[in-house]
């Protein structure tokens, strides 16, 4: 038996998808899976040092991953028209977000590379501060920010903090391409026999597609890592992110990702242009 080491959010919607493997519901006697659970950020960070055999990380980062990872065509969250949401107290223009103090999840995160794709400024021209995501609005009320990039349940309770949208930066990108805007991924290690790598993606996607047909257990427990949100909001916040692109990116969603790779890529975003290879 092979043990597998698979790390994720402590997010709804990842609990969500991951709710087949995690109840046993979809199950293989080659495979034990080994969750571990953490923040997107660090997820990123430990996927750098090549610690997990399967992770979901930012697309931001796969660029310096792809030398040990591969990426994986299911467990995709893709905001299209919808996305990481740039808030503040009152309303402010481009130009001043660029010279505002900024809240951000991680600095691989894909909402910082589609902010500074929408500034058209690289970080080091921005003043920035990394903050965990679930302390970014407290961050802005108190004025401790005068910005935060919201990922996460955030992006649909901020307003009943009194807080505005500067742009939500997936409608901003629907916008410009008419694509979804890439956000996160599944990867899985090299190191790992392309036969097992097959099996392993099987189990993800079947995963996924036990979660959506049977959407109010796979809910009930997802509700556990919600964090407080409200049923309704939760039902609406994994809708957002756990559907068809998630099943398989497809077309569009490889497409999507291109585009975002190009443009990131040749604005000195990211450090090369990554090849889009699935597993």
């Amino acid at each position: 038996m092979t043990i597998v080491t698979l790390g994720h959010s402590p997010d709804a919607d990842d609990a969500f998808m991951f709710y087949g493997l995690t109840s046993g519901k979809i199950a293989n006697p080659e495979i034990t899976f080994r969750h571990v659970i953490q923040d997107i950020q660090s997820l990123n960070q430990r996927a750098l040092e090549g610690e997990f055999d399967v992770t979901a990380v930012s697309f931001h980062a796969y660029p310096y991953l792809v030398d040990n990872y591969v990426l994986l065509p299911c467990g995709a969250s893709m905001g299209d028209n919808y996305g990481p949401v740039l808030i503040a107290r009152e309303q402010l223009a481009r130009e001043d977000i660029v010279h505002a103090r900024i809240a951000i999840p991680g600095t691989l995160t894909s909402a910082f590379l589609a902010l500074m794709l929408w500034l058209e400024r690289p970080a080091c021209e921005l003043n920035y501060i990394v903050v965990p995501f679930d302390q970014i609005v407290g961050k802005v009320i108190r004025g401790e920010s005068e910005a935060g990039l919201l990922i996460h349940e955030a992006q649909l309770t901020y307003q009943d903090c009194g807080l505005k949208c500067i742009v939500d930066l997936g409608t901003w990108w629907k916008q410009e391409t008419g694509l979804p805007l890439p956000l996160g991924g599944n990867v899985i290690h090299r190191r790992i026999p392309k036969n097992k790598r097959t099996i392993i993606a099987g189990l993800i996607r079947e995963s996924i597609q036990y979660a959506m047909r049977n959407r109010t257990e796979a809910i009930a427990y997802a509700m556990n890592f919600a964090r407080g949100t409200p049923l309704e909001l939760a039902i609406k916040f994994i809708g957002m992110y756990v559907n068809n692109f998630t099943v398989d990116l497809g077309n569009i969603g490889r497409q999507a990702l291109e585009v975002f790779f190009d443009r990131a890529y040749y604005a000195g975003l990211i450090p090369l242009l990554p090849s889009i290879e699935f597993d």
